[in-house]
This record gives C-alpha cells, structure tokens and sequence, in this order.
C-alpha cells in the first residue's frame, strides 16, 4: 500500500489528495497520513503546488468530518437511545455523551490529528449526540489544518527520506494511541476495582 501511495500522488495529484482524506475521515482503511507525506515531498520537489495540495486534503477531510457528523445526526441518534437504553451499556453511554458534551472542542480537535484513528467515531458520536454544530464544525476544520500541515510539511521538509519520515509518523501516532487507550482502560479498572 505504501508503494502505491508514493506512486499515485505525482499521476492523480490534488484530486487523490480529496479523495483520500474524505474517505479517511469516513473510517475506510487509506492511506492518508502516506499520501500526504508523499503530497508534501512532490511540493518540495517542485512537481505540485504547496496551496493546491494543502486546500484539496483539508477541503476532503473537512467534508468527510461533516458527512460523518450528518450520518450521525440523521442515522445515529436511534442507535444511540437504544444503546443508551440498554443496563449493559447505559452508563458507558452516558458518560460517553457526558465527557464529549463538556470537552467537545478539546475531542474534536485532537481526535482530527493527535488521535486520528477515533475521528470518524467522534464524528458519529457528535451528530448522534446533538453536539452544537458549529462548534464541531471549528474544532474539526482547526484538528484538520493541523494534520493536514503537519504531514504535508513533514513530507516537504523530509523529501529525501520520505518512507523513514512515513514510518516514524506512524509509529508514533500509533503508541500515542496505544497509550491513551491503555491510560483509559487502566482507569477503568482502577473505578471497577475501588466500586
């Protein structure tokens, strides 16, 4: 997949950029994070233009958040009173309602970049659970500039080492997520243990 996302940025450029990004942030396993590295060392190279590049991937991510949320908000909301209804999930739920209502900006934004892989969840959850659109919409088009700069301008300024910048990039992204997911679990067997 790596190869095929280095080799189809220079034959498709900006409109792949779209393309990927949206799907990305409608949960479908592409490589966007490669794709815009690789954006961004073809702009180094002087093959693509840096603003071009930067608007297609942000204008895809943006929209692919938005869809996530509409979905939520039309098609998410019943699964989520069911869910919420249940005794076996009805607390989860409602904390998860809870935590996303009182730090929705602060989700948002870093499930965009820092925590990517929960975006298109926070999407669903957001629309689902009735957060203020336009407060979404802010935090979500900020989380995405941030991708979008930081792996495009990765790619730009690691041009010559391009698939060890890749490597790293996802290396790290993914223990940073790994670490929160087992902070999150160790608390909760820590409540489950004092309870």
């Amino acid at each position: 997949m790596t190869d095929w996302a280095y080799g189809a940025v220079p034959q498709y450029g900006v409109a792949l950029l779209f393309v990927i990004t949206l799907l990305s942030c409608l949960a479908l396993p592409v490589p966007a994070s490669l794709v815009m590295l690789a954006a961004g060392a073809f702009v180094a190279a002087g093959d693509l233009q840096a603003l071009p590049v930067l608007g297609a991937a942000l204008a895809g991510a943006v929209l692919g958040d938005q869809l996530g949320y509409a979905a939520g908000r039309w098609g998410g909301t019943p699964l989520w009173d069911r869910l919420e209804a249940r005794p076996a999930t009805a607390r989860l739920m409602a904390r998860a309602r809870e935590g996303l209502h009182r730090r929705t900006a602060t989700s948002v934004y870093l499930s965009r970049w820092a925590f990517s892989a929960l975006g298109p969840w926070v999407n669903l959850a957001a629309g689902a659970t009735g957060i203020d659109w336009r407060l979404f919409s802010l935090a979500g088009v900020l989380g995405e500039a941030t991708w979008v700069a930081l792996y495009v301008g990765l790619g730009f300024f690691f041009a010559a080492n391009i698939r060890a910048a890749g490597e790293t990039m996802v290396s790290v992204i993914g223990a940073l997520g790994a670490g929160v997911v087992a902070l999150l679990l160790g608390r909760m067997l820590w409540r489950a243990r004092r309870g």
